[in-house]
């Protein structure tokens, strides 16, 4: 019975169910008619497991949000009262599906929100999709998003929106900085074998093709099983081809391995530039010497020019309120998770009726404004159902006893200012 009622839209199962109860329901007042409404917003995040690391800030951020939101929001006149209910997705994709199967059919939430890879925005959003659920992430690249759903360019979703950068982003970030370095261009590929890894190694859609156009050679010795215990195959690969500079998309685990292998096999590349895995301060941390000079893309930092919608906060505040209270290094994806909430106020403030699963749809489609992390304006995207927001490429470099990560390649992006340059590995 449950598995039916996942892939029964609910609007069309309430709908049923008010049709078989008419007269009793005729008797009750909606919730639009009580003295204060509410609303809820679903969210799922990456509490535990591999991915952790992603929702490291979330107790703080949920926090700073229920306070923003406890006076209510207005709409149409109305003051509404909004309840957050959070989901750990256990950094499982099927646990994901889970989770959000139950705040949308159990907890009958009216937005759900979810963050951090593919392995938990796609199948939140997934579930949303086929329940007909208005649905908004981040933090996962747009074409794992896009793609990975069996997105159809021109044609979208129907209920689902994502804002964050691509793999377009990436590259050429990532490019500015090996061009800097001087390094031979010959770059190893390190890709899982998941929904991230084979859209960074796509021959097509992923990195091969322009990096080929801009000299670049990539030597891709096929997708490795995440948790991989041995990486000897692929460090073997690069030390053939002489790479002096590698790349890919890791959890920390895995990258973990990797870079002790490497240490013990003689490998010894230029540069490191890693997705995902060398977001964290806490892992770099735990390299030790060797998580110096380590390098990554940057979605935002303390001196991102940005501001909250929600209450005026800096980006560097919302740092230093973090660090201050908790005593933990900041974290990137933080940001994002708080401009979630600012994107679902805004839609909230914005819906032409809020029992109306298609009018909050709406709103999210006709979202034009700035957040934490920039703009957000989904009539400006690469793709149906999605808009990017700014990215540079950065460097762990040790000061004393901590880490810092610099931005060392800025992609032109305005008002992102280059802190340090690049320095070499080896």
């Amino acid at each position: 019975m449950t598995k039916t009622l996942k892939h029964l839209p609910r609007r069309r199962f309430l709908q049923a169910g008010a049709a078989a109860l008419a007269a009793p329901a005729l008797l009750k007042s909606t919730r639009a008619y009580a003295a204060n409404p509410t609303l809820r917003i679903g969210h799922v995040s990456p509490r535990t497991g591999p991915l952790a690391g992603f929702a490291e800030a979330d107790d703080y951020v949920l926090k700073g949000i229920e306070q923003a939101f406890a006076a209510g929001l207005e709409n149409n006149g109305k003051s509404w009262n909004v309840e957050i209910i959070s989901k750990d997705s256990q950094s499982n994709p099927n646990r994901a599906a889970e989770v959000a199967a139950d705040l949308i059919l159990g907890e009958e939430v009216d937005i759900i929100v979810a963050a951090s890879t593919p392995d938990t925005v796609n199948p939140v959003a997934d579930q949303a999709e086929v329940n007909e659920v208005p649905c908004i992430t981040t933090d996962c690249p747009w074409q794992p998003y896009f793609f990975g759903r069996n997105g159809v360019p021109g044609e979208g979703f129907q209920s689902t929106y994502h804002f964050f950068w691509g793999l377009e982003d990436v590259i050429y970030s990532f490019l500015e900085l090996w061009d800097a370095s001087g390094a031979n261009p010959v770059v190893g590929g390190l890709f899982p074998n998941d929904a991230d890894g084979n859209a960074w190694g796509h021959p097509e859609l992923g990195l091969p093709k322009p990096l080929a156009v801009f000299g670049y050679d990539l030597i891709d010795p096929g997708r490795y099983q995440p948790l991989s215990d041995d990486f000897s195959n692929y460090i073997s690969a690069f030390k053939e081809a002489c790479c002096e500079i590698v790349t890919g998309n890791m959890i920390p685990p895995d990258f973990a391995t990797f870079w002790a292998q490497a240490a013990q096999q003689g490998f010894h590349p230029k540069v490191v530039t890693i997705g995902k895995a060398l977001l964290f301060p806490s892992f770099i941390e735990s390299l030790g010497a060797r998580g110096d000079g380590l390098t990554s893309e940057v979605w935002w930092t303390p001196n991102h020019p940005f501001s909250s919608s929600l209450n005026g906060t800096s980006s560097r505040q919302l740092v230093e309120g973090y660090t201050a209270e908790t005593g933990r290094p900041w974290t990137q994806p933080m940001g994002f998770k708080h401009a979630l909430f600012e994107v679902a106020a805004d839609v909230i403030r914005r819906a032409e009726d809020l029992e109306d699963p298609e009018a909050i749809v709406a709103a999210i489609a006709a979202t034009q404004m700035s957040t934490i992390v920039g703009k957000v304006d989904w009539s400006d995207g690469p793709m149906n159902n999605v808009t990017k927001t700014p990215l540079a490429a950065g460097q762990w470099q040790k000061a004393g006893d901590t880490f810092n990560l610099e931005v060392v390649a800025s992609y032109g992006v305005q008002g992102i200012e280059q802190t340090a340059d690049l320095k070499l590995l080896s």
